[in-house]
């Protein structure tokens, strides 16, 4: 059996973009476990800039109408018909993916669909009206077509349900492995209690001010805290904005950082933090946790039953800033009968070794491709 895993981009670990990071996660895994899998990505750039892979890449130009495959890509897709070839399409509402599930469907080659959170209610309410029209006419063939849709976490299965009660679902959340700790380039000062926040600063996707207020209101009243924010995106000046609120210098904005550079930073850390509204599954808190640093997620994050069943954080009903201080107040409080030390390190590393194990879960992805190539 074929995988193929067809996504915008590149798969490049080194961006900010969460699906990219873990489908090249999920391929790696695959080909070290003997599978024939391959990643094709429609961009607009055909340049191989991205770091040195194990599995098979190639790469389509994207169209200008955003509905047109590639002639390449069409004839790569007509190549495979007849072998037993699963597709893994990554993301949602995407037209381009109308028009492949089409051709695949004429060829008869099964496909999977992970929407990787876009169908959870607050991804769903972002240009309500026009995903309503879209997904009547396209994201409705899409999903009927789909031999399996793929979900991540809860809120994604929910969000299914309310489109389609009889669509058919896999509930399985991707694997990870732990980073391997880094010294810091420029080690922070002692004494601090250190929040951190990692990935794209958009507030609908990731509830940056209720990161912030929530933040601030925590930080007037403890002097040592500091807010670390690594990360870019369209709302960074909505963020220096909400951080006014938080005493003057209490709130670092260092930017997009990645490799090396990021693990030094986030080893670094007392508390993460990821207030999203809505997501498949963060990455980026599972790679801090990994390091042994406590986190404080919303339900949404899909990551709240393994922080509660390991113990190793506190969960967030919704992103309200008033939780958060809360939250932070009771892991502050821990954090001083401690004296600064990781009480909860080794349950933070026992639920990214235990519930995120590759080798316990890729058996799990073959039972789910094998079903599709038989549905």
């Amino acid at each position: 059996m074929k995988i193929i895993h067809l996504i915008l981009g590149k798969a490049n670990p080194e961006r900010m973009n969460g699906v990219n990071k873990v489908v090249h996660a999920l391929a790696t895994q695959q080909h070290r476990a003997g599978a024939d899998v391959a990643v094709w990505g429609i961009t607009g750039d055909l340049s191989d800039n991205y770091p040195a892979r194990e599995f098979a890449t190639r790469l389509f130009l994207a169209q200008r109408n955003p509905f047109s495959l590639a002639a390449e890509l069409r004839q790569a897709l007509r190549e495979q018909a007849g072998t037993p070839t699963v597709v893994h399409l990554h993301g949602a509402f995407i037209p381009v993916y109308f028009s492949a599930a089409r051709l695949l469907s004429a060829l008869g080659i099964p496909y999977v669909l992970t929407p990787h959170g876009s169908y959870s209610p607050a991804a769903m309410r972002k240009s309500g009206f026009t995903k309503q029209v879209y997904g009547r006419v396209f994201e409705s063939y899409l999903l009927r077509r789909a031999a399996r849709v793929h979900c991540l976490g809860q809120s994604e299965i929910t969000g299914v349900q309310r489109l389609n009660t009889a669509l058919p679902t896999a509930l399985l959340p991707y694997g990870f492995e732990p980073p391997q700790p880094v010294a810091a380039a420029t080690p922070a000062a002692l004494g601090r209690f250190r929040v951190g926040f990692c990935g794209r600063l958009d507030d609908h996707h990731k509830g940056l001010e209720c990161l912030l207020l929530g933040f601030a209101q925590f930080a007037n009243l403890v002097p040592e805290a500091e807010l670390w924010v690594i990360g870019d995106g369209p709302d960074r000046d909505r963020v220096a904005q909400w951080a006014a609120a938080a005493p003057e210098g209490a709130v670092q904005l260092l930017g997009s950082r990645y490799g090396d550079e990021k693990i030094g930073l986030l080893g670094q850390l007392d508390v993460f933090a990821h207030t999203s509204h809505y997501e498949g599954l963060p990455t980026a808190v599972l790679e801090t946790v990994a390091l042994g640093v406590p986190c404080v997620v919303t339900e949404a994050t899909n990551l709240g039953s393994y922080v509660r069943e390991f113990g190793c954080g506190e969960v967030l009903p919704t992103a309200d800033p008033m939780l958060f201080a809360d939250a932070l107040h009771r892991l502050h409080a821990r954090w001083q009968a401690t004296a600064g030390a990781r009480e909860l390190a080794p349950q933070c590393r026992q639920m990214v070794a235990t519930a995120f194990h590759w080798p316990t879960l890729l058996p799990a992805y073959e039972q789910m491709y094998q079903q599709a190539l038989a549905a």
